[in-house]
Order: C-alpha cells, then structure tokens, then sequence
C-alpha cells in the first residue's frame, strides 16, 4: 500500500536514525516499496525541516547516502557530555604519537607505524589494545600478511566524532587528546623519546591516502553493538566535533 508523504517521511527518518552507515535512496526506497524519485523528494523535505535552529540534530546527505549528525554548534556540549560517562584516560605521549599514526593512516600495519615513528611501536600498540582506542582491521595481502590496525569505536566516542572525515589537523590531535581523554593529564609525562611529535606529524601526512579494504578479518576484541545506532553517530557531526 502507497504511504502518505507523512508516513513516507516518518519511516524514512526511521531508517536513517538506526543506520550503522549512511543510508542511500536505493537502499531506503527497497526497504519503504516506493519510488526513488518519491523517496528523494520526500528527503529534501525531511533535511529541510531539520534546518530550523530548534532543533539540535540535523540530517546530512554523506558518502552516497543519509546520516543523523548534531549540529556543529553543539559539539562542545556533546563533547563534554559524553567525557563525563567516561572516567579519565591516561596515555604516554609515545602511545598518543602511535594513536595519531594509526588514525590518520588506518588501517596500517605495525612494520608501517613503526617506519613513520621510527621506534619499535609493539609495547603501545598492545596498551592502545587494551585501552580499547584501536582494534584490528584484518590482514594485509603482503608477504607474512601482518596485522592491520584501525581506531576502534571507543575511541570514536572518546573524541567525540561521528566519522573519519571529522578528524582535526594532526597539529590540533594532541589539544583534542588532552580535553577528550579527561583531564588536562590526559596525556602522561614520560622521558623525553628519541623522535618529536613533528616528524610523526609530518610523516603521517604523507602516508594518510586511504587504503583498500583488508580482507580475512581477525577481531583483537568484541565491540559492542550499537542498540539502533552507533553512540558516536548521535554524538557529533561533522566538522572537529
């Protein structure tokens, strides 16, 4: 049975609202029986609705498809709500060293971290591991397939992101790091290490192209499922959350 352009645009948001990943107008017209060209129209009525300044999320057409952020100017207050349910974090500046390498490259392989860092990174890795901030991504289709690894949920929500494209400049990383990670020790003193946050930065630029999908997934550890949506898709929008 045809829906009313109200009922359209209710299962529409539906549907959006409780995407892990941004819904495209195949996959909701599929899903409601309707036209693609009833299903766009219906969405350039729902994002515009969302535009007023009473509302707190909007509705943003993203990579292909549909996604519910907050709007930029609540990302502060988004920010600190979700540091709150969070008790504070303590990393090494190495660990945060390898943390932004991984962000910024993701997914990639300890041999490669370690050459943008020019440490041994084995030690970190494992604590980022156990911390829950990064998890494997699969193995690499090279010789001795070595490990990838990627961020990992937790820290989306640590920092308060939505997705990838929201990560700030690597000079701003380690501002963020120490405001998202608790306290103004969120970033623990260590002895000075024999490479400065610079090279890694500069390094970690230039290594930043995406990289293909690894394939054979080895999991590190369970994430936990999202109960309609992911925490870091209603946390923050896009932009530095």
């Amino acid at each position: 049975m045809t829906m009313t352009p109200v009922e359209l645009k209710s299962a529409l948001e539906a549907i959006i609202y409780a995407a892990d990943e941004p819904a495209t107008v195949e996959q909701m017209a599929s899903a409601v029986g309707e036209e693609k060209h009833l299903v766009r129209a219906a969405l350039d009525e729902l994002v515009g609705s969302y535009g007023s300044d009473e509302r707190g999320i909007e509705i943003r057409a993203v990579a292909g498809g549909y996604r519910v952020y907050t709007k930029p100017q609540h990302h502060d207050v988004v920010r600190r709500f979700i540091k709150a349910l969070r008790p504070p974090l303590r990393l090494t500046m190495p660990a945060l060293e390898t943390l932004a390498v991984i962000a910024y490259k993701q997914p990639a392989t300890q041999p490669e971290i370690q050459e943008i860092r020019g440490v041994n990174c084995a030690g970190v890795i494992q604590t980022l591991l156990e911390r829950r901030l990064i998890t494997t991504a699969g193995r690499k289709q090279v010789i001795g397939r070595p490990i990838l690894y990627r961020t990992s949920k937790e820290f989306m929500m640590r920092f308060g992101l939505s997705d990838l494209e929201d990560l700030p400049s690597l000079k701003e990383f380690e501002a963020l790091a120490r405001e998202a990670l608790g306290t103004e020790d969120g970033v623990a003193e260590v002895a000075p290490v024999a490479e400065s946050a610079e090279p890694a930065e500069s390094a970690a630029q230039e290594a930043a192209s995406p990289s293909a999908p690894a394939e054979d997934p080895v999991q590190a550890e369970s994430e936990a499922n999202a109960d309609a949506v992911e925490p870091s898709q209603k946390a923050a929008g896009s932009g530095t959350s």
